[in-house]
């Protein structure tokens, strides 16, 4: 037998180990070379596409190789030190240390080759398909037609076979300085009980509570400037929450002798706090990871959806025109407009209004609307219409910030005796692109004297989707570009246009958010199944004492449980008071998009957990019956 071949034999019958380190290494190579594909697909490197979607996808790709190089290096290294003990005999039997870190290379590069061809293999199977889903994402006017990624295929193979021989060399000086006797009893060696300061644990309440309060108060710009100091906060809390906190609050709970005896809690609760101190660092990755992923996501998810949101649920106008004063193409425009949409057969209602700009004697200009005016745009979107009390006037704005209820119950002198003051503040965009105005009785517009100037606003409301209305807006847009004396608004085409530049973000946000929470999970599987052989023997001992097997299953079931959820939780809280804080910075509410992200990811993490867990007890089964 060859060295080759018995590098070769070392992966089959660690292959328990390998498989997990096999398959996350493939899923990265094939979400890397599906990026590719995307990058070198003829209709996206090309003009047809704008130049900074198309340096995001090929930019992105390489932050996921980058994250590859140091996920592959932490599997590996964790893979390592469950075989010291293996390592250990090997160079009792007369191994050199040059020729372990030789079989450690021969052993990687093996998985990383077999990983690297079979993630090209499965994106070049599945390429026709994830096109397609891109297409979709993207937003794009022509379909994403299959074609041969020869250079995709050959960035691919030749970027991840070069990181693997580079992490095997690295990987190869691990255990360089080992000594023999403390390979061989690796598994054996005593662990002193894990300390934990009660200093340290009131920190941890004391950063995140900070944290938590800062983000959940904080609103508009003032999110922006407490996003440094509070990820910093964030960021040492959850460290020392899995290696401090976590400890103290085991060792208090040990310390209850009611509970502790109760059942097979000992059982569960003997080592626990030695796991919770040994995978703290592993904890704190997956818990970083997976919170970068959730708000991440989530984010770019809740900012679409308010985009369109305000685009097309709170302006429901197929188009509107508005005219400064002394427009004298208004009359003309306005003529060309209702030709088109009487040409495309496009089914829309017109109505109007006048804005009246008045300086107020503090030097402010005031916009005011006749209250008859709102509410017929009002009813035409089936809005609220606005009641106005006796000499009072009612104030308007977007929602996206506090300008009606900062104007609310101030009196504004307009003139020298006339005072307008605002009774109630309203939420709407009957009027787009115009925030602050006021509503005030028709009579009133006529006993102010002569406004500061007039703006017109016409809007053209029907129903969405029908055909032809896309098209026709853009003909006008580019016929009606944007000028000082009129602004030209089509909803369906500035939709179409605003989801075609943020469709790559979401393509690309999701799927590197997709492979940060795949390989948080696996980094959870290399710590979990680093222990295996400990556990084996652990319970192989407890089952002479006369465990049972539903016990056994209880105990696997709490501590599974406890070890793969806990930085999981810890993430969902984290992404969760991001995802809010993200909320009251914009003024608009994401708690639907931020469930349903997070409860998405959730789910994911409940059946990798069963997965795991039915493969890990059937491995403790096994050695109890052996």
């Amino acid at each position: 037998m060859t060295f080759r071949q018995f590098a070769f034999r070392n992966v089959t019958r660690n292959a328990r180990l390998y498989t997990a380190y096999f398959l996350s290494s493939m899923f990265t190579v094939m979400v890397f070379f599906t990026f590719s594909i995307f990058a070198y697909h003829p209709l996206l490197s090309g003009e047809r596409i704008q130049s900074s979607a198309a340096l995001a996808l090929a930019v992105s790709k390489w932050v996921i190789y980058i994250f590859s190089f140091f996920f592959v290096l932490y599997s590996m290294s964790a893979f390592l030190q469950s075989r010291k003990r293996e390592f250990g005999l090997m160079m009792m039997h007369g191994m050199t240390v040059r020729q372990l870190r030789r079989m450690i290379f021969l052993e990687n590069m093996i998985v990383g080759s077999g990983a690297t061809l079979s993630g090209i293999g499965l994106g070049l199977i599945f390429a026709k398909g994830i096109l397609l889903a891109g297409e979709n994402v993207l937003a794009l006017n022509e379909p994403l037609q299959f074609y041969l990624p020869f250079k995709a295929i050959v960035l691919t193979l030749f970027s991840f076979l070069l990181l693997f021989v580079l992490i095997s060399l690295f990987i190869s000086s691990v255990l360089r300085s080992g000594k023999l006797i403390t390979l061989i009893k690796a598994d054996r060696q005593p662990k002193p009980e894990p300390k934990a300061s009660l200093l340290l644990s009131l920190l941890v309440v004391s950063l995140l509570g900070v944290s938590y309060f800062l983000s959940l108060r904080a609103s508009g710009l003032n999110v922006v400037l407490l996003l440094v100091p509070v990820v910093i906060m964030v960021t040492i809390g959850t460290y020392l929450l899995f290696t401090q906190l976590s400890v103290y609050l085991i060792h208090k709970l040990k310390a209850r002798e009611g509970l502790y005896w109760r059942r097979t809690n000992m059982l569960l609760f003997s080592d626990l706090s030695h796991r919770m101190k040994d995978n703290a660092r592993a904890f704190f990755l997956v818990a970083i990871i997976s919170t970068v992923s959730f708000s991440a996501i989530g984010a770019l998810y809740g900012f679409q959806s308010m985009i369109n949101g305000a685009l097309t649920q709170k302006n429901p106008y197929l188009f509107t025109y508005q005219s400064a004063d002394g427009d004298s193409n208004a009359q003309a425009h306005i003529q060309l407009i209702d030709e088109s949409l009487g040409r495309a057969g496009i089914s829309a209602e017109k109505t109007g209004l006048e804005l009246n700009y008045y300086k107020a004697v503090d030097g402010r200009t005031m916009v005011l609307v006749k209250q008859s005016d709102y509410n017929r745009l009002a009813a035409l979107m089936e809005l609220k219409s606005i009641r106005l009390a006796a000499g009072k006037a009612a104030i308007v704005d977007f929602g996206l910030s506090r300008k009606g209820e900062e104007l609310l119950n101030q009196p504004v002198e307009l003139q020298p005796g006339v005072v307008i003051e605002a009774d109630q503040a309203v939420v709407s965009w009957a009027i787009r692109g115009v925030s602050g105005y006021y509503v005030v009785p028709d009579e009133w517009i006529g006993t102010l004297g002569q406004p500061l100037k007039v703006s017109r606003y016409y809007a053209w409301h029907g129903a969405t989707g029908q055909p032809g209305v896309k098209k026709a807006g853009e003909k006008l847009t580019n016929e009606l570009p944007y000028d000082e004396q009129y602004t030209f608004y089509a909803l369906e085409y500035l939709t179409s246009k605003t989801n075609e530049g943020f469709g790559p973000v979401m393509f690309i946000g999701f799927f590197v958010g997709i492979v940060f929470f795949v390989s948080a999970g696996s980094f959870l599987y290399f710590r979990l199944y680093s222990d295996l052989d400990e556990d084996k023997h652990k319970f192989k001992a407890i089952s002479k004492l006369g465990l049972s097997d539903k016990e056994l299953g209880r105990i696997l079931n709490r501590q599974l449980s406890l070890l793969f959820f806990a930085p999981i939780v810890v993430a969902l809280v984290h992404g969760a008071v991001a995802l809010t804080a993200l909320s009251h910075m914009f003024q608009y509410s994401i708690f639907r998009e931020s469930l349903l992200v997070l409860g998405l990811f959730f789910f994911i993490q409940v059946i990798y957990f069963f997965i795991v867990r039915l493969f890990y007890t059937r491995q403790i089964r096994s050695a109890l019956a052996g």
